[in-house]
């Protein structure tokens, strides 16, 4: 009866500290912010698991066997827990600790039938655990869902390559006032990247200004002093007067209008083709989008569903500059500069100096991005740019080291959003962070929270 009273008080007294620890974890993002509260559940969680085993009464065999037969998703998490948690020790192995396999008791008899041993193997197969460690766990992830198939993905870039040969077709005879280059396919389909999913493509298309009268004026020079953004201005007026370059009809004030070029484009795109004839010969149905400022195709296909984006771009003295043509844009004639190229040619670099994983890498880290619903505001842009200023600092990135990295990108993310400044790596002056709002940057914070406490749950998708 006393031993029963002594279990009851201690129990009560855990239960109290499991109280006030959930309730510190729950208020921790209205009080401590983005990076304290990522970091403060993720350290939490593990004193808390500590707390709750110092105060839980051994009880025999239940005791016992939970030591010995952890689940293997208790195991897993309490592995990344320990690795992030800056209050805690890193471990340097993340391999797991699976419970070791019994000898057989040599006292014990072996049995004589062959048939006995057979019919009792799988129930003892079923007694022992397996053990995945984390690098398993996101070698598994990456091949079964963060990477499309090769014929999959070749299936889908000639049906975007078919499109863009109609469309360009079409904006060639309707608009001959306008140069430009050929259309050519972007992002990863564009240049034979490994896939991480099908659900958008996109088509760059080339303007042509001339050289010798327009020029490349940085964000930082501009009346809104806002490095993220920069300008095309017209030149030589004094000697090439207005209208001397077909481009002039879309000036505004001295500057060219990235707006005015994509409202035209998309009248033309949505009112003057004929998109279903289009897709009846491409086995497939093409809408147009026509309520977004920018210039979007929803492409659905028997295999494929996609939006595909068309994005008028210039190149003046090597700096490439993508139309700005969101609804919320402060001014009609901003540009963005791109570092798209550049970005894939120095990570592409880096791992084939030592056979690296950093693409493997990214792909991973965007599917959790599309799967964990908190996460949608990290694009591919910033994630590039983390893995790079990573790579800066941490040279090893073979195959053995995938885990650790993969943790320390998350960490990384942590500490940038924590000061709301993500530079670019190509221009620190560019802070990858400033279209978001504090509450995407909070709810960032948190989804990476999600990440550490269950990561099981996104990795088993």
């Amino acid at each position: 009866m006393a031993e029963l009273q002594v279990r009851k008080k201690e129990k009560k007294s855990g239960d109290g500290i499991g109280t006030m620890v959930d309730f510190l974890l729950a208020n921790a993002r209205l009080v401590l912010g983005v990076g304290g509260a990522a970091m403060l559940g993720i350290a939490t969680l593990a004193v808390k698991r500590l707390i709750d085993r110092a105060t839980s009464p051994p009880s025999d065999k239940e005791a016992e066997e939970k030591a010995e037969q952890k689940s293997i998703e208790e195991s897993w998490k309490e592995a990344v827990l320990k690795k992030a948690s800056p209050t805690l020790r890193r471990k340097e192995d993340l391999g797991l600790h699976c419970a070791p396999l019994s000898l057989p008791d040599p006292s014990q008899p072996i049995p004589e039938a062959a048939g006995t041993v057979q019919d009792k193997a799988p129930d003892e197969m079923k007694k022992i655990p397996i053990c995945f460690t984390l690098q398993e766990r996101l070698q598994d992830y990456h091949s079964r869902h963060a990477s499309v198939p090769e014929a999959q993905r070749e299936e889908a870039r000639q049906l975007v390559l078919d499109i863009k040969a109609e469309l360009q077709g079409f904006l060639r005879a309707k608009l001959p006032e306008i140069p430009f280059l050929a259309l050519h396919l972007g992002g990863s389909l564009g240049n034979q990247l490994p896939v991480s999913c099908l659900d958008h493509a996109c088509l760059l298309m080339p303007l042509v200004p001339e050289p010798d009268l327009w020029c490349f004026i940085p964000g930082q020079q501009t009346i809104l002093s806002d490095p993220n953004f920069c300008m095309v201005k017209r030149t030589d007026l004094e000697y090439a007067a207005r209208g001397s370059s077909p481009w002039d009809r879309f000036l505004v004030g001295s500057y060219l209008s990235s707006r005015t070029i994509v409202q035209l484009l998309h009248k033309t795109i949505v009112g003057s083709i004929n998109w279903p004839a289009i897709g009846t010969v491409l086995d497939c149905t093409i809408k147009p989008d026509i309520t977004s400022a920018e210039l979007k195709l929803d492409v659905a296909h028997p295999n494929v569903r996609m939006i595909i984006r068309i994005l008028p771009m210039v190149v003046i003295k090597d700096a490439e500059l993508l139309a700005h043509c969101s609804a919320d844009a402060p001014a009609d004639n901003l540009w963005q500069q791109t570092f798209y190229r550049q970005e894939i040619s120095r990570l592409q670099e880096l791992d084939n100096s030592e056979s690296g994983i950093r693409l493997q890498c990214f792909q991973i880290l965007k599917g959790i991005c599309r799967d964990c619903p908190a996460l949608c505001h990290l694009t591919s842009t910033h994630l590039r740019h983390i893995i790079l200023h990573l790579s800066t600092e941490t040279p090893d990135w073979t195959e053995a080291t995938l885990a650790d990295r993969f943790l320390q990108v998350l960490e990384e993310l942590i500490g940038y959003l924590d000061k709301g400044f993500l530079p670019s790596y190509f221009n620190d002056k560019l802070n990858l962070f400033s279209a978001l709002k504090a509450e995407d940057i909070d709810e960032l914070g948190y989804g990476l929270y999600q990440v550490f406490s269950e990561p099981d749950a996104l990795l088993k998708r």
